[in-house]
């Protein structure tokens, strides 16, 4: 997909729009400053970021007498882009407090934005629960997208086929076909539905003690299953599209929510494609477990894996090692990098 151009009026429209923001934020920079400079603080202090709303993030308080409680802050510019699942070190105020410094990342879940820019969607993750659902349709090559992501990001992926009530005799053969594909190359599949109340035990042990991500297009069910997974959170659920069967965008910004028992939750933004452009296309095939053995082993060093003889992952797909459906997969997503470049 190319860049789209603009004219020359809407570059000095996009131009004002940015020096405006600029300026708001030198602005906001300046009070921070001044608030560090005039002794208004508290002691430095270490937090999480369980929540983001532009320039100010959610921080919950990890020492000390405050631990457990909640409190607004302003970030300083030069921490660059800090997400939910951040921790960092911070000063209480009077009426808000400041993030000082970020503390180092073990993980990061990123994807580029409709303008090019890479951003963080969530930080220090063990497991990206990657959620689909019967309705709306499922699509293999964004759950496909999902799983290059967390493969080359080191994150463990688990599948989870929500609305499982949904599975009818006429579709349950292209839902068996689809979870079948993951359980081959050896993901974890579950299943789970918050109207049957099934599957909720196995989800809250895969859970349990670990730092999750529920992922997925909007409409799977992602607020519904935390809602009945931790009482009285009370997520706002959407509805699909009548028309359409599409889900409504409800969540609008990355939350962390904890488990009584332990572990930890963070549910993100329904995002109805994720884009890989970041991705250097040599390095898309790691992203594709069961490649991985066959990588290096072909005829041609400059190989495509598309219909060069001597293709080690094509005749892994004629022997019925590689999925024929998956290579479809990494040849879409590659076409996309490609063009892209």
């Amino acid at each position: 997909m190319s860049k789209r151009k603009v004219n020359r009026r809407q570059a000095w429209r996009i131009e004002k729009v940015q020096q405006e923001r600029a300026d708001r934020a030198s602005r906001k920079d300046t009070k921070v400053e001044q608030q560090l400079e005039g002794g208004d603080l508290g002691q430095e202090e270490q937090g999480l970021i369980i929540s983001h709303f532009g320039k100010q993030v959610d921080v919950e308080a990890m020492d000390g007498k405050k631990a457990g409680q909640i409190f607004r802050c302003h970030l300083r510019t030069h921490l660059g882009q800090l997400v939910t699942g951040d921790r960092v070190v911070w000063r209480a105020g009077v009426e808000h407090g400041v993030v000082v410094a970020a503390l180092p990342r073990t993980s990061e879940l990123i994807r580029p934005t409709n303008h090019g820019e890479l951003k963080p969607v969530a930080a220090n993750i063990d497991r990206l629960i990657i959620t689909f659902a019967v309705e709306p349709t499922p699509f293999a090559n964004l759950i496909d997208r999902y799983l290059v992501a967390a493969e080359l990001s080191e994150i463990e992926p688990v599948l989870l086929l929500n609305k499982s009530d949904l599975i009818t005799d006429d579709n349950r053969e292209e839902m068996d076909e689809l979870l079948n594909r993951y359980r081959k190359i050896g993901y974890r599949v579950l299943m789970a539905s918050t109207t049957e109340e099934q599957g909720l035990d196995p989800l809250l042990a895969e859970l349990d003690g670990k730092i999750s991500v529920f992922v997925g297009q909007s409409g799977v069910g992602k607020s519904s299953l935390i809602n009945v997974l931790l009482p009285g959170v009370d997520i706002k659920v959407g509805e699909l599209s009548e028309q359409s069967r599409k889900g409504k965008h409800t969540t609008t910004t990355a939350r962390l929510f904890h488990f009584p028992k332990g572990g930890d939750l963070i549910d993100s933004p329904g995002i109805r494609e994720f884009a890989l452009w970041h991705i250097k296309p040599e390095k898309l095939l790691d992203g594709f477990v069961e490649f991985r053995p066959f990588i290096g082993h072909c005829k041609f060093r400059d190989c495509k894996h598309d219909k060069e003889p001597g293709c080690a992952i094509l005749g892994a797909i004629e022997s019925g090692k590689v999925s024929a459906s998956r290579m479809d997969s990494y040849q879409r997503i590659l076409g996309s990098l490609l063009e892209q470049g």
